[in-house]
This record gives C-alpha cells, sequence and structure tokens, in this order.
C-alpha cells in the first residue's frame, strides 16, 4: 500500500477509536444521570405517598413517638417503584440505540465512500471503454485492408493510458474522501486539457454525427490536477453530446477572469425539463427524457461537482431552453 493508502487507513482507524470512546461516554454520562433521576423520583415519590407514624399516649413508646416518624405503605410503594424501573429501562435503551447509531457513524460513511466509489468507477470507466471499443474496429478494419495501424495503436495507448490515470484520481478521491486539494498546490494548463478531453470524445462525437469545437484564450491555467480537470471535462462534453442532435455542435469555451477561470460546454439539444436545475448535480438525479439517447444513469454531473468542490471551484446550469443548454464550470486560476 502507499503512504497515502496507509494514512487514510490510519485516518480511519482513529474516527473509529473516537466514536467508539464518544460512545462510552455518552453510555456512561446518561446512565448516572438516569440512575440519579430515578433515585430522586423514587425517594420524592416514597416520600410523598408515606404517612406520619400515630403517636401513642404515654407509656413507653411516648418518647419515641414524639420525633414523629413516618411509615411507607408497601402496597403504594412497590407500584411505584416497578414503574420507575421500567421507565428507566426504557429511557436507557433507548440511549442505548441512540449512542450505537452514533459510534457506527464512521461505518456508514465509509460503506457509502465505497459505494461511490463503484458508482463512480463505472461511470468513468464507461467513456474510455467505448473509446477503446470504437478505435479497436478501427484498428481492426484498416488492418483487415492492408492499412497503416500505427496511428490507432498510438491512440489506443494514449486512451488505456487516461484509463489508468482516471482509475488513479478516483482512487485519490476515494482516499481522501473529497477533501478540499489547497488552492495553488497544482497546475493545469486549460487547452491541452480541454484537447485531451475533446479526444477522448471523439469516437462517440463521430458516431453521433456532431460536431465538437473549442475556443480557449491564451495562457489559461487553473489551480487544479489535470486529471480531475479532463473527466470534469469529458463527464461535460458526454454530458452534452447525449442532448445534442445529429448535425449540431458541442462547443467548449474557456475564458479568465483573474481569480477564476469559466469553462462553458454548450449543447443544442431540447434543453433540461422535469427536474428542479438545483437537483441536476445530485447523485441518480435525471431529467425527462428529452435526449436522443440518454443511457446516462445520473452521475456524470454529481461527479464534476465532486471534483469542482475538492479545488475550490463550482459547477452551475447557466442556461437552458429549447434551443440547448451551457453548463458553466468555474475553478481556481493558477499562481
Amino acid at each position: 500500500m502507499t503512504g497515502r493508502t496507509d494514512a487514510a487507513i490510519e485516518a480511519d482507524r482513529r474516527r473509529v477509536q473516537r466514536a467508539a470512546l464518544r460512545a462510552g461516554l455518552w453510555v456512561g454520562l446518561a446512565s448516572a444521570a438516569v440512575v440519579a433521576i430515578l433515585t430522586t423520583v423514587t425517594v420524592a415519590g416514597l416520600f410523598a405517598t408515606s404517612r406520619e407514624e400515630p403517636r401513642l399516649p404515654g407509656g413507653e413508646f411516648e418518647e419515641h413517638s414524639e420525633r414523629g416518624g413516618r411509615v411507607i405503605d408497601l402496597d403504594d410503594a412497590i407500584p411505584l417503584s416497578i414503574l420507575l424501573g421500567v421507565i428507566g429501562v426504557v429511557v436507557l435503551a433507548v440511549i442505548g440505540w441512540y449512542v450505537a447509531r452514533r459510534a457506527a457513524q464512521p461505518l456508514a460513511e465509509a460503506l457509502e465512500v465505497q459505494r461511490t466509489f463503484v458508482a463512480d468507477a463505472s461511470h468513468e470507466l464507461r467513456t474510455p471503454l467505448t473509446t477503446l471499443s470504437s478505435r479497436v474496429q478501427l484498428a481492426q478494419h484498416r488492418a483487415e485492408r492492408g492499412g497503416d495501424v500505427a496511428a490507432v495503436l498510438a491512440d489506443l495507448r494514449k486512451d488505456t493510458e487516461a484509463m489508468d490515470a482516471v482509475l488513479s484520481d478516483l482512487l485519490l478521491s476515494a482516499e481522501s474522501a473529497g477533501a478540499r486539494v489547497g488552492v495553488g498546490a497544482v497546475r493545469t494548463d486549460v487547452g491541452p486539457a480541454i484537447q485531451d478531453a475533446l479526444s477522448l470524445l471523439a469516437p462517440r462525437a463521430e458516431e453521433r454525427g456532431v460536431t465538437l469545437a473549442a475556443e480557449v484564450a491564451d495562457g489559461l491555467a487553473v489551480a487544479a490536477d489535470r486529471v480531475a480537470v479532463i473527466r470534469a471535462l469529458s463527464a461535460l462534453i458526454d454530458n452534452a453530446l447525449k442532448y445534442a442532435p445529429a448535425g449540431s455542435a458541442v462547443d467548449v469555451r474557456a475564458t479568465g477572469t483573474g481569480a477564476a477561470v469559466e469553462i462553458r460546454v454548450a449543447d443544442s439539444g431540447p434543453g433540461i425539463t422535469g427536474i428542479d436545475p438545483d437537483r441536476i448535480f445530485d447523485r441518480f438525479a435525471r431529467a425527462d427524457a428529452g435526449a436522443v439517447q440518454s443511457g446516462g444513469h445520473g452521475l456524470g454531473l454529481a461527479l464534476v461537482r465532486d471534483i469542482a468542490g475538492r479545488f475550490g471551484g463550482s459547477i452551475a446550469l447557466e442556461s437552458t431552453s429549447p434551443a440547448g443548454s451551457t453548463f458553466l464550470l468555474t475553478l481556481p486560476a493558477a499562481r
């Protein structure tokens, strides 16, 4: 295992230990409080149901009787004690349930991270696998006709490297559990990243008869990891391709605004309907089947939001109408 993985495991172990310590303290303090309250209520109840000891006139018991003792009626005391005991058991059971739920929270979060990783990995690998399949078919077609396959093999190698990079970035995201990376820690040139994302989606765009175009201002760079930026761009372009009709274009434009870089991905699809715009970035949220072939699972835009958040950026639906939709990805500019 890598040092990063060991650190993540050690962090998880500390979280579990802290959760167990908190659970123990909760149970101990809650039990002490319940016992103290029940004891006080029991004593007060017994005193309230007791009666003064009758005084005997004269004789050897007169001095003793004048001390004003109280008599507890067992017929009243026993039901009261049983009732308070049952209440105490119920209260402690509720406290135990609540504390156990709190103690199991780190496990629930770990399971959620695991499920998220599996879902994200299956979604993220689908695009490069589709590209690989298309290039393999092209290589077979050229080889059968005695054509040159060197260029296709070079593209296949780039695609496999892209898959390896995507898996590494997914593992990093899972290990860091979405922790934000410090702005300025990494740097990525926007132009080459957009070209790599377009190259990855080019076979699919060709199949759908959609043109991919890019317009990037000179010298733009963002404070974000290159692989993560390409993943986010690929997801946005892939989403646009789902909705873009044949013969249309998907446009990617990048501009600088001083402290940030704005990247817009626009399509000419039917627009987003059937869902609140604020929810389209939630996992498994899907709009109406306005796309020609959506085939998605509502993960792509959620992944873009997660990636943008890791580097202090944001993603928003800038506009949508029957003439198309435009998504705005904002990332901090590299210093």
